[in-house]
């Protein structure tokens, strides 16, 4: 069976990106394809005890380059365990956030480790998505929306507000360096009208035909 289709969702914290990931597994399992929903950091077992770590805690509990070194641990578990073998089963396999992540998070905004992050994920990860959907979202709005679920995984929205404008701004500017897979969608509407724009953005990239 040939290669799967992989598609990320990207965004800042509480820009809808889960939400849509989610809605658009439901409507893909509901027309007969193959579909995998899963997210980083977690994913796989060993994955999601690795979130705990990195999502929890003090802002300072960990220092960027020791962030960085366990979000590519985690998500090379994920690749083996999860993603890999989904995709040679010829399945989808949607996942909310990936490296695009960790470019953003550890590479420019907590630090400045682009390069590091990149040289990692060559040697240790080796591929990318083939469509990366982009949730673009007012940073003060998504802060909000993050805050108001009052998780346990607050740890890197405790860093503010100034955070997530460097955040936006940045995945701004991948969307432009990788603009072959990203797509850019505007977040600040209604559920519907954000899906809506997913799934049509999707369609070129799907067989006619259900799996």
């Amino acid at each position: 069976m040939g290669r799967g289709l992989f598609i990320s969702f990207e965004g800042i914290d509480g820009s809808g990106k889960s939400t849509q990931a989610q809605m658009l597994a439901e409507q893909l399992r509901a027309e007969g394809f193959d579909v995998i929903l899963t997210r980083e950091p977690g994913g796989s077992p060993g994955a999601e005890e690795i979130r705990a770590l990195v999502l929890q805690g003090d802002p300072d509990r960990w220092s960027a380059e020791a962030e960085l070194l366990l979000f590519t641990a985690a998500r090379r578990d994920h690749l083996e365990r999860t993603i890999q073998p989904a995709l040679d089963a010829g399945k989808i396999v949607i996942c909310d956030r990936f490296a695009d992540s960790t470019r953003m998070y550890q590479g420019l905004s907590r630090g400045d480790l682009r390069g590091a992050v990149d040289t990692l994920h060559q040697l240790m990860i080796g591929i990318e998505p083939d469509l990366t959907l982009l949730i673009d979202m007012d940073p003060a709005a998504g802060l909000a929306r993050a805050k108001a679920r009052a998780t346990e995984e607050e740890r890197f929205e405790d860093f503010g507000v100034d955070l997530q404008e460097k955040m936006r701004a940045g995945f701004l500017e991948l969307a432009n360096e990788y603009a072959d897979r990203f797509r850019v969608i505007d977040g600040n509407r209604t559920l519907e009208a954000v899906s809506t724009d997913v799934r049509a953005t999707l369609d070129p990239h799907l067989e006619r035909t259900p799996a």
